[in-house]
């Protein structure tokens, strides 16, 4: 494991310390190693369509808003190949928040994504994208698979 130091004016020191309190880290370590993960696997998605990941999709919609119910969920069904699953939960008595786990190449899944989120009524959307790489094939009882796992 590599060591370096950093320096810290004492106002971002406290400020630092307040936050990996609060995100339950027992070490700055633990946060700045989070931290540099995030960062870094964010500028290699701004970089890069290629690839592909996994991702979460969570927006807010009016449910009372002409068609939108249907328009979400026929969105869904037209791309199936990349929804895994879909979260639906009633924050009041019209809005509703939906979370739409997906899996896919990076470009058609932000291209959805982008789709979907610019439905008229559609508020909040955001993507969390986490960029995989495919395991070789191997099987488990006979069946020949492989698995993603993260890029970082």
């Amino acid at each position: 494991m590599d060591r370096f130091t950093i320096s810290l004016d004492e106002e971002l020191a406290q400020a630092f310390d307040k936050l990996i309190r609060e995100r339950g880290y027992t070490t700055r370590s633990e946060g700045v190693r989070d931290i540099l993960r995030t960062h870094l696997q964010a500028a290699q998605e701004r970089r890069s369509q290629q690839g592909t990941c996994v991702a979460s999709l969570s927006y807010v919609y009016n449910h009372h808003e002409r068609e939108l119910a249907e328009r979400l969920t026929s969105l869904q069904h037209a791309h199936h190949e990349l929804v895994i699953s879909t979260m639906h939960a009633h924050l009041d008595h019209e809005h509703c928040i939906e979370t739409v786990l997906l899996k896919g190449s990076v470009k058609v899944v932000r291209e959805f994504a982008d789709q979907l989120i610019a439905e008229r009524g559609v508020r909040h959307g955001a993507l969390n994208l986490v960029s995989t790489a495919s395991s070789a094939p191997h099987t488990h009882g006979g069946v020949p698979h492989r698995h993603l796992k993260p890029n970082y």
